[in-house]
């Protein structure tokens, strides 16, 4: 790989960078932590289970702070978010008059090696695989128009998110696909090897888990996950070809509906979810816990978008708080993959083994604390460096070239 390369692309310098998409990106990295957070000490198959009715005062409080306002909201709003880099990235190429394909390809591939290294080394309940994947349906629909974004990423969403509701209402009919014993325990077996693996086995006999649930059960979950990640990555994408994310103030009056329709629409839908189970567990799988689950991730797109724009006029504004997780969101994959080695090395066997010792509420408080040391860490790494370490490794791949890693005077 040369110091030059042909193309005459680079990334994006710090000066011309959108400041409200690193502000979103780092405070959807704060969510996307504060709902990991328990999945490092308990059964991945959990990570629908909604509220804890076992728990009792802060625990229980933190439990449906977690279910409530973070789960589904922040992995949604990051996945947006990436469909607009996307969209950046793009217009910037087409801008410079250079072959948009190569770039983005090699860029998808380098996803996908950095998120297959951190499902089988790091922590099996990886996103990123899921995203290189859906990153190369998006590239086949490069061309469509700004409506025809919107038109299509929601269908898919909805079409995914409809599948579901209709197997809820499949599930109320007698004798269909009701759970047996054998399913129950199955279930039990599944989760008392998962738990074998990770609070007690060593660091072999965990990795050896996490390549068999990525084979054996994630490869089922992109079957759903993949179109809807791909829908998300459409809507984000049309959010920047609109113009909405580059000139805030000349479509004020779209980005405020965003906020005052998709508020109550969304708190509405995830109200609904909860009214009919507040902790839908899928294991055994009933009606009511997937129709439950379903609407809980249905109402995560309008609150996500919602955000969005809300974080977008205020910055455009002249608000300064959100900037203060603009670092954590330049770097959000280098942080990202840092919260799960230090989730795995807190809670797995092979190392300080906790698996399972700590309530939902100290957790959630140190998740906090993780995380608020990674903004201070990233907002010192930037001022000497113009990436992260891992954003660095993914760009050199990207564009074939070293890129200057100090900045300058450094």
């Amino acid at each position: 790989m040369s110091a030059t390369a042909a193309s005459g692309l680079a990334p994006v310098p710090a000066h011309e960078r959108l400041l409200a998409l690193d502000a979103l990106r780092g405070l959807a990295l704060l969510g996307i932590f504060l709902s990991n957070a328990e999945l490092f000490t308990r059964p991945l198959a959990e990570v629908s289970d909604g509220i804890d009715a076992q728990l009792r005062g802060l625990d229980q409080a933190a439990s449906a702070f977690v279910y409530v306002l973070i789960r589904s909201k922040f992995w949604t709003l990051f996945s947006l978010l990436f469909g607009a880099s996307f969209a950046v990235m793009f217009e910037r190429t087409r801008q410079a008059g250079r072959d948009f394909g190569p770039l983005y390809l090699r860029r998808s591939v380098g996803l996908l090696v950095i998120g297959l290294v951190h499902a089988v080394l790091i922590w099996a309940g990886d996103i990123l695989v899921t995203y290189a994947l859906a990153a190369f349906a998006l590239y086949a629909m490069r061309s469509l128009s700004p409506g025809a974004l919107w038109r299509v990423g929601l269908g898919l969403y909805l079409s995914v998110l409809g599948f579901y509701l209709m197997i809820a209402a499949m599930l109320l009919v007698p004798g269909v696909a009701q759970a047996t014993d054998a399913d129950s325990a199955a279930d039990r077996a599944e989760r008392a090897a998962e738990i074998a693996a990770y609070a007690h086995g060593d660091y072999a006999q965990a990795t050896a888990h996490r390549l068999s649930f990525l084979v054996e059960d994630a490869g089922a979950g992109w079957l759903g996950m993949v179109p809807m990640v791909l829908g998300l990555f459409l809507i984000g994408a049309w959010f920047v070809r609109s113009g909405a994310l580059a000139d805030p103030a000349a479509h004020r009056r779209r980005l405020r509906s965003m906020i005052v329709y998709g508020v109550p629409a969304g708190a509405a839908i995830t109200g609904l979810s909860l009214l009919i189970d507040s902790s839908p567990a899928l294991t055994p799988v009933s009606a009511a816990a997937v129709a439950a689950s379903t609407l809980h991730m249905l109402g995560a797109l309008p609150l996500a978008l919602a955000l969005t724009a809300w974080i977008v006029l205020i910055v455009h504004g002249g608000a300064r708080w959100p900037l203060r997780f603009a670092p954590a969101g330049r770097m959000a994959l280098s942080n990202y993959l840092a919260q799960s080695l230090v989730g795995t090395l807190v809670f797995y066997g092979y190392g300080l083994g906790l698996w399972g010792r700590v309530s939902p509420a100290p957790l959630i408080a140190a998740a906090f604390a993780v995380f608020a040391l990674q903004m201070l860490l990233s907002a010192a790494w930037l001022r000497r460096h113009r990436f992260g370490p891992v954003e660095w490794l993914w760009r050199a791949f990207t564009y074939w070239r070293w890129p200057a890693m100090r900045v300058r005077g450094t």
